[in-house]
This record gives C-alpha cells, sequence and structure tokens, in this order.
C-alpha cells in the first residue's frame, strides 16, 4: 500500500450470512481495517468488483453457489491480480491447495480461525503478497518474510531432475503420474520428493510448490 495510514480495504464472500456478518464485524473491529462489502457468492463479488468496489484483501469462501471459490479467485487473477485473495477453506489436501495456487489464491483460512490470527493473516497478505499457516506448510511460513533472493542462484542449488520434479509437484499429476513422466520408478520419486523436503526444509507438496512460487522457479 502506497500509504501506510490509508485502511486495508476487506471484501468477503461466504453463502452462510451468520459467518459472513460475524467475519464482517470482526474485520471492522481491527486498527486500520474496513470492510467494504460482503457478498453470498462469487458471481455477485464480480458484480461488485467491477462496478470499481475493488478491495485490498477478498476473502472466499471455496464452496459457494452460483460461482465458487476458484472459479471467482481464477478470474481475478487474470483481470485484478492486485486483489489479495484468502480462501476459506476445510480441504488442505495437497492437490486441492495445489489447485488453488495456480488460481492465484494468496493464503488459506480455517473457518474456525482465532481472531488474532485473522488480523495477522491480512497484514501479511497485504505486507508480503502472501499468508501461509502452519497447518498448510509448516516452516514454510518463514520463506515468506525473507527477502525474495535471486532466482537464478535458487535454480542452481537444484539439480536439473530436482527443477523438473519441483515443476511437475505444482501440477495436479499424483506422484506414480509424475514417476512416469519423469521415467523413474515411484521409489526413485519417492526417494527424490524427501531429498528436496530435506534440502528445502518443507514438510508437503504444497511446501514444495509453495518454495518453488516464492523463489519464481515455476508460475502459474
Amino acid at each position: 500500500m502506497s500509504n501506510p495510514d490509508s485502511p486495508i480495504l476487506v471484501a468477503l464472500a461466504d453463502d452462510h450470512i451468520l459467518l459472513r456478518d460475524a467475519l464482517a464485524s470482526l474485520i471492522n473491529t481491527f486498527d486500520n481495517c474496513k470492510v467494504i462489502f460482503t457478498a453470498s457468492n462469487g458471481q455477485e463479488t464480480l458484480e461488485k468488483i467491477k462496478s470499481n468496489l475493488i478491495p485490498h484483501v477478498l476473502i472466499l469462501d471455496l464452496n459457494m453457489p452460483l460461482l465458487d471459490g476458484y472459479d471467482t479467485s481464477a478470474w481475478l487473477h487474470k483481470h485484478y491480480p492486485h486483489v489479495h485473495v484468502l480462501m476459506l477453506t476445510m480441504y488442505d489436501t495437497d492437490l486441492t491447495l495445489i489447485r488453488l495456487l495456480q488460481a492465484g489464491v494468496r493464503g488459506f483460512l480455517k473457518k474456525d480461525i482465532h481472531p488474532e490470527e485473522l488480523k495477522f493473516a491480512i497484514r501479511s497478505v497485504m505486507e508480503s503478497g502472501y499468508y501461509y499457516s502452519h497447518h498448510v506448510t509448516g516452516k514454510l511460513v518463514n520463506l515468506f518474510r525473507n527477502t525474495l533472493e535471486d532466482i537464478t542462484q535458487k535454480k542452481n542449488l537444484l539439480t536439473e531432475q530436482e527443477l523438473q520434479f519441483l515443476k511437475l509437484s505444482c501440477t495436479e499429476l499424483t506422484y506414480k503420474e509424475i514417476a512416469g513422466q519423469m521415467h523413474l520408478s515411484p521409489r526413485a520419486v519417492d526417494a527424490l520428493r524427501d531429498q528436496l523436503f530435506n534440502r528445502l526444509d518443507v514438510k508437503s507438496r504444497v511446501g514444495l510448490a509453495m518454495y518453488a512460487i516464492r523463489h519464481g522457479l515455476v508460475s502459474f
């Protein structure tokens, strides 16, 4: 944000009215935060944004009628990439989260998130461009607080085989399918995965994907 004294403009989209209104009321109590609109689905959200109600941070429910969180985020990623999307979801499987990352989601929130963590999430996504809690990526959250390092240097730390595996890990392919693409046995791919977990200090496939995005090794 160009002016640190300007309020962070937040919007909320969730088809559960009680949760939506409760979150809006809570966020309006945060210092320097202002909810500019709420919506019950993705279609209503996009209509409001097109009418020039453009938030800095948009909190989206993944499962909504008419237009869900995934499709809403994908459209915003293409047309309003500066809007930071935080996704409300109870799903945290690797492939689900990677698919959402491809759609431009900048962070994930549980619906029972603590108020202080919600406040931190909003500020984190504004300051660093991302928010990823420990239940999603473990130690990876620390990578997003570091200054962006030279991309070429990061690539040079990895072998060509490791880079190929890292890029394929950012897709919706299963590990077995990745093994087929790389002409390796599933056991060899498992070893490669574990090697990268240790080297990059991450604990999950989503951790690998976020490392790749953070350091410019892949782009969605």
